[in-house]
């Protein structure tokens, strides 16, 4: 059985999951009125690996026998001044997500709940990937600076991305990939 503590944070947590994918469908939405088809992709991408993790934090709640509460999601931004603005945003949003797990980690710590502490071991590691993924696409976009050529080139690129290894292992069922 869950305790109320763990089961109220990982509600929230639930809740910090959709309005994650939210804030990842309307950057995708800008990107769209921009015309930047390839970094609209990589955004609708990461808001169904983010719909995936609030499901996680779903499926766990009920598997421990706990009660999921839903709350009201709260709306995201509609514009940015530039990608870089953008993805900046998504960067900074997904440390503010880290920070989220690791205070739910050091909870079941405390709580002395361990299965809720191996189940938040994946969203660590997912964590690192996320961070990573989006702190590439900004450093490369402050390289390019305001250059439009270069913008396009990203777009591009960013256009192929699928969602991430570990998200698609957890989802077929398929051993993750090795870090």
């Amino acid at each position: 059985m869950i305790s109320d503590k763990i089961q109220s944070a990982l509600n929230n947590q639930l809740n910090a999951e959709a309005y994650s994918g939210y804030l990842y469908l309307a950057m995708a939405a800008y990107f769209e009125d921009k015309g930047l088809r390839g970094m609209a992709r990589w955004m609708a991408a990461q808001a169904r690996e983010e719909f995936f993790h609030s499901s996680k934090f779903y499926n766990f709640i009920v598997d421990r026998g706990g009660r999921v509460n839903l709350q009201a999601i709260e709306a995201p931004p509609a514009d940015w001044t530039s990608p870089l603005a953008v993805f900046q945003d998504a960067q900074k949003h997904e440390e503010k997500v880290t920070g989220l797990i690791n205070s739910l980690v050091s909870l079941a710590r405390g709580e002395n709940d361990h299965a809720t502490e191996i189940f938040l071991q994946w969203f660590v590691t997912e964590q690192v990937e996320e961070e990573a993924s989006v702190g590439e696409v900004v450093q490369k976009l402050r390289i390019i600076g305001q250059d439009g050529q270069g913008v396009l080139m990203i777009d591009k690129e960013l256009g192929i991305r699928v969602i991430s290894p570990l998200v698609a292992a957890a989802l077929t069922g398929a051993p993750a990939p090795a870090a």
